[in-house]
């Protein structure tokens, strides 16, 4: 047991050290599945900023080891938490300190009032992950009836289906929040508090940057310019790209496809300066990349169906120059056609 938490408490310090200034989740209590459940540091404290910002008191009734009561006592936010897991509200007492309001209660069943209730249903079942909002413990669909007329907060997994969500009657914002690359999670607010007119939102943490489906989309579909341009996963995920094209002066290769171009990078913004274009054939592309002296090659693909490690494997480039390999489709129906950029990667 000593080696098991020593274990979760070096892993818990990379995922959750970042809480707040007088956090030390160096003597927390985890158990393995709470800590993989748990809010990463930077997400947690976003959505703690954002509650902050509404001026709100805050109700956690999934509070489980506490970490999002800790990410909102740093923002200075009142709060509660409350779980039906004995074991976990035990930790949070012990992660939280006794100045910590806590109490054992079903999440289905409301003991507080005039106060945003903030959830994160359990998405794992022995470590495996559960993708359907029906499976979520308690269901996505039970919660927002337990709480319909009530400002509520709903962290839910990142793929989720969005048209899904609207069928149990939400309404509010769906945010999708991505740090240092990788999507983290889709968070349901509710109408009441998000800016009048916002249905999705993407925020990119480690950028602060933050697009909604209230900006202009006006974002044309034409050929490569000199940078190609992959968005985050959060802008792609709430399916905001024309959005982040528009910001930047940026356009689409295809009006269906999420790959933008453009004939400068947007600030911080990884691109691919294109060198040479041309159909998408094994053969040309190995001779087009053998002439450029590829060594290190990146493949990346939308639209079509390659797989990008066998690709690699199969092209096998022997030079020293890394290079990146941008493969899409352009064009739809008879008109498609599979189309190859072969880059130089901005860093």
């Amino acid at each position: 047991m000593l080696v098991e938490t020593t274990l979760l408490r070096r892993r818990a310090a990379e995922k959750l050290g970042q809480l707040a200034p007088q956090v030390r989740v160096s003597s927390w209590l985890f158990t393995d599945e709470a800590l993989q459940q748990a809010t990463a540091a930077p997400v947690a404290v976003h959505r703690a900023k954002r509650l902050a910002e509404a001026g709100v008191r805050v109700h956690d009734a999934t509070c489980s080891i506490g970490t999002e009561l800790a990410a909102l006592r740093g923002a200075g936010v009142p709060a509660v938490g409350s779980d039906i897991d004995a074991v976990r509200l035990a930790m949070a007492r012990h992660n939280l300190g006794a100045e910590a309001l806590l109490c054992r209660a079903d999440a289905l069943r409301p003991v507080t009032r005039d106060a945003v209730v903030l959830l994160d249903p359990a998405r794992r079942l022995g470590g495996r992950r559960r993708w359907h909002v029906d499976d979520y413990r308690p269901g996505l669909g039970q919660l927002v009836d337990t709480y319909r007329g009530r400002d509520l907060v709903v962290k839910c997994a990142p793929g989720i289906d969005f048209d899904q969500v609207r069928r149990l009657g939400f309404d509010g914002e769906i945010e999708v929040t991505s740090y240092r690359g990788s999507v983290r999670e889709a968070c349901l607010w509710s109408a009441g508090l998000t800016q009048p007119g916002v249905r999705r939102r993407a925020s990119i943490l480690d950028r602060g940057e933050q697009i909604t489906d209230t900006d202009p989309d006006d974002c044309p579909a034409r050929p490569a310019g000199r940078w190609i341009v992959d968005p985050d996963g959060a802008v792609v995920r709430a399916g905001l790209v024309r959005h982040y094209g528009a910001r930047y002066g940026l356009w689409q290769l295809d009006p269906e496809i999420a790959y933008l171009s453009g004939d400068r990078l947007p600030p911080q913004v990884r691109g691919f300066e294109v060198l040479e274009q041309l159909p998408f054939d094994e053969r040309l592309l190995r001779r087009s990349l053998s002439a450029l002296d590829c060594g290190p090659l990146e493949v990346l693909v939308r639209g079509v169906r390659v797989d990008p490690g066998a690709l690699r494997r199969r092209i096998l480039p022997r030079g020293s120059r890394p290079l990146s390999v941008v493969i899409t489709r352009i064009g739809s129906g008879g008109a498609a056609r599979r189309t190859a950029f072969v880059c130089r990667a901005s860093r």
